[in-house]
């Protein structure tokens, strides 16, 4: 429980309202109730100025709001700050579980947490405080940083490599083949792949992902990169460093990437092309060549953005352009005719 003034005061904020309010959590709109704080930015500060909630956190552009407030230049990052601080953290078993495998000559930082059925092969280097859930793999000559967490059924294989403050959720395979093979006579043979995958410093993976090892040198994932469920990067790829990558987005082999670059949900690319950092790329867009520098791409193949809209505008009147056409076709043909 916290008072509106200590929110306040937490999150630098200016309070407008009674500062001995009290709180006990932080949710949403419609859920808030009368000791809850929520939230609101445009389009939903209407609602938020007649929802339940005790208090609301507003943009401080906002000139006046009908109930108590928190003004702040971020209300996104102050509501995710109260999350922290009103959601209690887990309580695990920590240190290493009996359950555990930890194979020889493997190195384990200090309070390193190991669950039931965690498996750690030969010859791994793991940092403090470090967590490994139940059923996670790390192979051998695995190198993990400090203060990263892999759930449950987790894969790390052989000579990958992860930063610090790393998560990885459940179900993701870091370092599995990449897809590579030689056809010859219609018979498809495998190509080694004996390089790694890197995962720098506070990057997350969602749940499901496939982030592929390098045929030779070593597939990179950026520092500060969010990659989200079911993703998969191809082998060789080069990921910049605080790239969004949303749900079921494919970036094929060899493709690299530069810094701070946001894919939509469905996005796809061709691999072999190099991608300009600072850019946008809107759902289902279709990455075919190379991209400049600072674009906002849409469509496949991906255009820029206004160019698709106009296009998809367009595509809207061609039943009735092709109905006019016809009737045009007609009165041509009769002029002809009479002719």
């Amino acid at each position: 429980m916290k008072t509106l003034q200590e929110i306040a005061e937490l999150v630098h904020g200016r309070l407008a309202g009674d500062p001995e309010i009290a709180i006990s959590g932080a949710t949403n709109i419609v859920d808030a109730g009368k000791t809850d704080i929520t939230f609101a930015v445009d389009p939903h500060i209407e609602e938020a100025a007649v929802c339940k909630a005790g208090a609301v956190i507003v943009p401080d552009s906002v000139k006046s709001f009908p109930r108590p407030a928190i003004y702040v230049a971020e209300p996104r990052v102050a509501f995710a700050c109260l999350l922290e601080v009103f959601t209690p953290p887990l309580r695990l078993h920590t240190g290493i579980s009996e359950l555990a495998f930890v194979g020889k000559d493997t190195e384990l930082g200090k309070n390193v947490t190991l669950m039931p059925f965690a498996v750690v092969d030969d010859h791994v280097k793991i940092g403090d405080n470090t967590i490994l859930y139940p059923h996670t793999y790390v192979g051998q000559h695995v190198t993990i940083g400090a203060d990263t967490t892999l759930y449950s059924n987790v894969t790390i294989r052989e000579y990958c490599r992860l930063g610090d403050r790393v998560i990885v959720h459940s179900s993701t395979v870091i370092g599995a083949d990449g897809f590579g093979f030689t056809t010859q006579d219609g018979v498809h043979t495998k190509v080694p792949q004996v390089g790694n995958t890197v995962l720098e410093d506070d990057v997350e993976v969602g749940a499901h992902v496939g982030i592929d090892r390098a045929t030779t040198g070593s597939t990179i994932i950026g520092h500060g990169t969010k990659i989200d469920n079911l993703v998969h990067i191809g082998h060789n790829c080069h990921i910049g460093a605080n790239n969004l990558i949303v749900a079921q987005t494919g970036i094929s082999g060899s493709t690299i990437v530069g810094d701070n670059v946001t894919f939509g949900g469905q996005v796809g690319t061709v691999g072999h092309i190099e991608i300009g950092g600072h850019s946008v790329f809107a759902a289902r867009s279709g990455i075919t060549q190379n991209t400049p520098e600072g674009v906002f791409y849409a469509g496949f193949p991906a255009q820029p953005h206004q160019e698709w809209l106009r296009m998809k505008a367009a595509i809207k009147h061609l039943p009735e352009m092709a109905k006019r056409l016809r009737q045009l076709e007609k009165q041509l043909a009769q002029y002809e005719k009479e002719q």
